[in-house]
């Protein structure tokens, strides 16, 4: 198999190039500074330099893959939207550059990246979101900008999912759980390699029937 994945330099990103390179696939990790995974170097690895929210990298990255087949794109870009988005105050600015990292950098990598899933057997597009994007699951409130990027990301994965049906193309997205990252804190009950281990497991086993939907990294579906 040969996976696409964003924002590879840590994190979660980082976890899933190792399990899958460990597991024998090959990946094209997608950084903005190729220097982040210099100690990840293996023969099925290959780095591209790109910055979701910017549309000359990403179409580089299309140029780069060739003719290649693609199998799996997983869009694991994201950030946290700033300190300022809440009921008192949000920075518009920073919500802007959410939404465009969050929401639009997974539509842009999806769509550059689509003819080479086109010509790959397993022809899965997975989005890592959040619970924090479910709106059933708000009983909190607060951080604005990231809340309404995911929620922006989730309804961008259900709609590839009933125009890329008749292709065969799964697209959903995937909550990761609160996890032990720079992004989760070091407060976070869960392990990266323990998330990482449950998304692929979903990822393995999504069929056509789960296009379109909120799936849960310990297994089953996610309220919207």
């Amino acid at each position: 198999m040969r996976a696409v994945i964003t924002g590879a330099s840590r994190g979660i990103g980082r976890e899933l190039v190792r399990q899958l390179l460990a597991r024998g696939d090959e990946v094209d990790a997608c950084v903005r500074d190729p220097e982040a995974l210099r100690e990840l170097r293996a023969e099925k690895l290959r780095v591209h330099r790109v910055d979701v929210t910017d549309a000359a990298t990403v179409a580089a990255l299309a140029r780069e893959l060739g003719s290649t087949a693609v199998d799996l794109v997983i869009n694991n870009a994201g950030v946290y939207g700033g300190a300022e988005q809440t009921i008192r105050g949000v920075d518009f600015a920073d919500a802007l550059r959410t939404f465009e990292a969050n929401a639009l950098g997974a539509l842009r990598v999806s769509l550059a990246v689509l003819p080479h899933l086109r010509r790959g057997t397993g022809k899965k597009l997975v989005h890592v979101t959040s619970g924090m994007g479910s709106i059933a699951d708000n009983t909190s409130g607060g951080f604005y900008s990231y809340r309404m990027s995911k929620a922006a990301l989730n309804m961008m994965s259900r709609t590839l999912a009933i125009d890329l049906r008749a292709d065969k193309i799964i697209s959903f997205v995937i909550n990761p759980g609160w996890v032990k990252t720079d992004m989760g804190g070091p407060s976070a009950p869960t392990e990266v390699a323990d998330s990482v281990r449950g998304i692929l497991r979903a990822i393995d086993g999504a069929t056509l029937d789960d296009s379109g939907e909120f799936l849960n990294w310990r297994g089953g579906r996610y309220p919207w």
